[in-house]
């Protein structure tokens, strides 16, 4: 039963306010003593706490509220406990993996991970795949058509720029390390070699001019590095469990992109400049103008962006696209959607761009261009490495097959989780051994509580008949049901704001209290009829566990 909805419901029936006023408005007291949910009636009256006495009255109380109450303005509605219990954990019971699943059914676009074919993915991309992945999922957990996508930056100055360091130093060698590696390698040494020798620069954009007039030479050369980087990157992909519906390459629409910039210029959303670049002016409305196509008739990163979101209606007819990139490129969105929506394309207030936070790590801030990024598949493989350390310490028969299989899944949660457990819009400071905790805020702590609620499922081995949900009164055990109730809402609320962290904070949450309760609580014991009541709550926490990892992209293990 989702109480929420039921309270909403009673308070619509003796109101005049609408459901999602009533919603917005309803909340969770911080305090339980006020309540399971709180309304506040400064809507209804001029008397705030008048109209919270007179709601009180006219509301016929259903048997799963114990009372209602008012707190000055306030109306405060408390649960019927043992109604409330049995309606929870049969309910997860019932819905299993589904619980906590929305209605939703909106065809929403998810653009995610954007590399750039002339590097490896490194620690960026590592947090951006973390959150495209887990909203893709919390979405879809919430009932929508969810379709995944990315965009290959496979052209421009600085893929030719590790073109260039490849003819002259690369001898013709075949990648002797995973691909996207080797070409990364070249683009380093283009930019080392560039500040002995600034003629470097000229004979990139010279390539670059070759590539665009479809120089049979220069596309092969392309082709080939660019295959070895994108094999590399399904490496990456594989391992870290995500995938895309739809792959779109800037190389195969940019030329597009320019026909977007000569529509807007005849219909007098662009000028044309003395340089005879085009340019979208849009100081008037609160930003600085941009440039949609240079004056060499070179496109920018803008140019296919305004063709690209136009293919994607084409193509799945979204009701919704979320960008998901970083911060730094928060004036460049704001910029195609005012640009698309002066073009009149019909989809352009459908449009949100998902801004995440730089990470840097305790050294500081990373720099592609010299070398100093720390590689996706570095980390992945460094964080491994300490996880089947861990393992090993803790569980000395296992094979090493085994310690490397559960070291892989703990180091990918310690990783996402990390990533996750922040506001995406805010910095964050990347600590490998912090993440990989056993008992900190982490990915590995879930999953270890997730393991020992498999545990003590497997040790307790009872045959469930009728449970007797009354006998589940004490304060740890009413604190942990109280938690597990509030996993749709927070469901519901992670996916409305795009905000992963949300359920990342309420799964530590559980997890602690579910660690309170365990200790507190003995679940096998004589009692048989208090130990199948306790089998069936450690159950249910359980499967919320699996659920909440499940949206984040991070493995419920049986075992740790």
């Amino acid at each position: 039963m989702d109480f929420k909805q039921k309270i909403i419901e009673l308070i619509k029936k003796n109101t005049k306010l609408k459901t999602d006023e009533i919603s917005n408005l309803l909340s969770v007291p911080p305090n339980p003593d006020l309540g399971d949910f709180a309304f506040p009636c400064f809507k209804l009256g001029k008397n705030p706490v008048e109209s919270a006495n007179k709601l009180k009255d006219k509301i016929k109380i259903p048997d799963f509220l114990e009372k209602i109450e008012t707190k000055g303005p306030y109306l405060n509605f408390y649960l019927d406990k043992a109604n409330f219990t049995e309606k929870i954990l049969t309910n997860i019971q019932k819905e299993t993996k589904n619980y906590g699943k929305g209605r939703e059914k909106k065809k929403i676009l998810v653009e995610y991970c954007g590399p750039n074919t002339n590097k490896p993915l490194h620690l960026g991309h590592v947090r951006n795949m973390a959150l495209g992945n887990a909203v893709v999922r919390i979405l879809e957990f919430q009932g929508n058509k969810v379709i995944p996508v990315n965009i290959i930056n496979d052209r421009g100055i600085h893929i030719c720029q590790s073109m260039v360091a490849y003819q002259k130093w690369g001898k013709k060698q075949k990648p002797n390390k995973k691909g996207d590696h080797f070409v990364g390698d070249y683009y380093v040494l283009f930019s080392k070699k560039s500040k002995e020798d600034p003629n470097l620069d000229l004979e990139a954009k010279s390539l670059l001019l070759k590539w665009e007039e479809e120089d049979p030479e220069t596309h092969k050369l392309w082709r080939k590095m660019n295959t070895w980087v994108l094999q590399g990157f399904q490496e990456t992909y594989d391992r870290f469990g995500i995938a895309f519906e739809k792959e779109y390459f800037e190389s195969e629409i940019y030329k597009q992109g320019k026909e977007v910039a000569f529509e807007g210029l005849k219909k007098g959303v662009f000028e044309k400049n003395d340089d005879k670049s085009i340019t979208a002016p849009l100081e008037k409305f609160g930003m600085t103008n941009k440039v949609v196509l240079r004056g060499d008739g070179t496109s920018v990163y803008i140019t296919q962006d305004m063709f690209l979101a136009q293919q994607r209606y084409e193509d799945y007819k979204f009701d919704k696209l979320l960008y998901v990139v970083a911060s730094e490129q928060s004036m460049h969105f704001k910029q195609l959607f005012k640009i698309l929506e002066l073009l009149k394309r019909k989809f352009a207030k459908n449009l949100h761009h998902l801004s995440y936070g730089m990470v840097h790590l305790p050294t500081g801030r990373m720099k592609s261009r010299e070398g100093t990024v720390v590689d996706a598949d570095d980390i992945m493989d460094e964080i491994s490495e300490l996880a089947q350390k861990e393992v090993e310490k803790r569980y000395k028969n296992l094979s090493k097959k085994e310690r490397k299989r559960r070291g892989e899944f703990i180091s990918l949660a310690a990783i996402k989780f990390f990533m996750l457990r922040s506001d995406a819009s805010k910095d964050m400071v990347f600590d490998p051994k912090a993440s990989l905790s056993f008992e900190g805020e982490t990915g590995p702590y879930i999953q270890y509580t997730h393991a020992r609620a498999n545990s003590i499922l497997k040790k307790a081995d009872v045959k469930i008949t009728k449970v007797n949900y009354n006998l589940l009164q004490e304060p740890k055990e009413q604190a942990l049901i109280s938690l597990l109730s509030k996993f749709p809402t927070k469901v519901e609320e992670t996916a409305r704001h795009y905000k992963p962290h949300i359920i990342c904070r309420y799964l530590l949450d559980l997890a602690q209290a579910f660690n309170e309760f365990y200790h507190a609580c003995h679940v096998i014991s004589e009692d048989k009829k208090l130990m199948e009541a306790r089998v069936v709550l450690v159950a249910a926490t359980k499967q919320v566990l699996a659920n909440g990892l499940k949206v984040l992209g991070i493995h419920a293990p049986e075992e740790m």
